[in-house]
């Protein structure tokens, strides 16, 4: 599985279980709800720094978020 895939398919699963919209979780890393849905779709990825934002709000690690763990 690609990366981007996986890393899209944790972020939806992420912003789900927390009950935020697109344009909630974009609005807290400075993405637009655009950005964030071809994130989840897995067309493409985003900056480290965008990177690191998503960990630190989700409270997981950035090696959960491209898929080389399986643990938050």
């Amino acid at each position: 599985m690609e990366v981007e895939k996986i890393f899209g398919e944790r972020i939806r699963k992420l912003r789900t279980q927390n009950k935020l919209t697109q344009k909630q979780l974009g609005e807290v890393i400075g993405l637009t709800h655009k950005s964030i849905s071809t994130i989840e779709s897995g067309i493409c990825a985003t900056t480290l720094e965008k990177l690191v934002a998503l960990a630190k709000f989700f409270n997981v690690s950035t090696d959960y978020l491209l898929g080389l763990k399986d643990e938050p």
